[in-house]
């Protein structure tokens, strides 16, 4: 298992969510810092989680992100159950046998993909019919097809079944939380306790104050054990999401987990966390990896580029991932431009690791108190242009 050391427990706000814990150890404002307990190891929060889509972190062995701090990695229920296939993978012993991965795992509910990947043949109140981006073989996906796909894959925390819309469009996006609504009804009926796998809910509503308020309203009598914001990053403005956070924020349950989902951007972790996030998970340091791109404190460079050709320092002076404690720029270009896995594997650890570094470094700013001054200073550095 996982070794985490976290801060002193004394006086914590605990709120018992059956096998599942939530406590709050410290607050700065609307930022939280917590540990969410699972039966496969405690979850420190705020918390980036790396996406293994379809049961591996692209290029990234189980060792490496233990060694880089992860806590939670996702993978995806819709690539899953397609591809070797979520009985294959129950009878094979479940998701963190199959894929070697001790800690805790969250898998979304498929519905993301479905909508987004696939040729829908149809849409109604009971699911959605769609045609895999694998074969073309016709399949069905419904609330209760959900809930027994993640059952079977056995992650710890698992998604209720949603509609996850253009974000702009009231009428789309009206009908679409009213779906989402009652498919959560659905989900829950089929999973009722949480006794080995916590059903998170997910807020729908686009950028719409009075339907993040309906779907809020709706999902909390449910009592699920943790509760996510959906339908943002997918298409409205950095300005726009940011709003829709400091209005569905306030709807939320103050003392269960909120988990923003698909969002890794470095500065939108620092907005989304000053603002209450406690949970993110997004596929940018591997995706921008295998471009050749890596993160740092002053914003993204791409090691593709000409000027790095000879450059001997590593991609960041002060970073302590294995990347970058060992390899040049001009190497990593070298790895980029012949097509190297290594790159690919080289990038992506520096990315991850950059990523937990920098929401671990705002939980102990909120711990100690100081979370205004690193933020303003991280998004000082961050978003203004590198000039190398």
């Amino acid at each position: 298992m996982i070794d985490v050391q976290y801060p002193p427990t004394n006086n914590a706000h605990k709120i018992d969510t059956m096998s599942f814990e939530f406590e709050i150890i410290a607050t700065h404002g609307n930022a939280r810092a917590g540990i969410f307990h699972t039966p496969h190891g405690d979850i420190p929060t705020p918390v980036f989680a790396p996406v293994g889509t379809q049961a591996t972190v692209k290029a990234i062995m189980p060792r490496d992100l233990a060694e880089l701090n992860a806590t939670l990695v996702l993978a995806n229920t819709y690539h899953l159950h397609l591809r070797p296939g979520d009985e294959l993978i129950r009878d094979l012993g479940g998701l963190h046998r199959f894929m070697a991965w001790p800690g805790p795992i969250l898998t979304d509910s498929g519905g993301f993909q479905v909508f987004s990947l696939t040729e829908i043949n149809q849409i109604d109140a009971d699911g959605v019919t769609f045609r895999s981006h694998i074969d073309g073989s016709k399949h069905r996906l419904t609330p209760e097809i959900s809930m027994q796909i993640q059952e079977n894959l056995g992650a710890d925390i698992i998604m209720c079944f949603d509609e996850c819309p253009v974000p702009t469009d009231y009428d789309i996006v009206t009908a679409a939380v009213e779906r989402t609504n009652n498919w959560a009804q659905r989900c829950r009926e089929a999973h009722p306790d949480d006794n080995t796998q916590a059903l998170f809910g997910i807020v729908q509503g686009g950028i719409f104050a009075d339907l993040r308020e309906n779907s809020a309203k709706f999902l909390e009598k449910f009592d699920f054990p943790g509760y996510a914001i959906g339908g943002l990053a997918v298409g409205e403005t950095k300005a726009e999401m940011y709003a829709t956070l400091d209005l569905t924020m306030p709807m939320m349950p103050v003392d269960k987990p909120r988990y923003l989902m698909g969002v890794g951007d470095p500065d939108d972790l620092a907005e989304a966390i000053t603002r209450g996030v406690d949970i993110f998970d997004c596929v940018i340091p591997t995706r921008l990896a295998r471009h050749g791109a890596a993160l740092t404190s002053r914003g993204r460079i791409n090691v593709r580029n000409l000027q790095f050709e000879r450059d001997e320092n590593p991609v960041e002076v002060d970073c302590t991932c294995y990347c970058c404690q060992h390899f040049t720029r001009a190497y990593l270009r070298h790895l980029v431009k012949a097509k190297e896995i290594l790159g690919h594997t080289l990038l992506s650890i520096h990315n991850i690791h950059f990523l937990i570094q920098h929401v671990t470094a705002m939980r102990d700013a909120i711990i100690a108190g100081h979370l205004e001054q690193y933020t303003r200073a991280f998004l000082q550095r961050y978003l203004r242009p590198v000039r190398e």
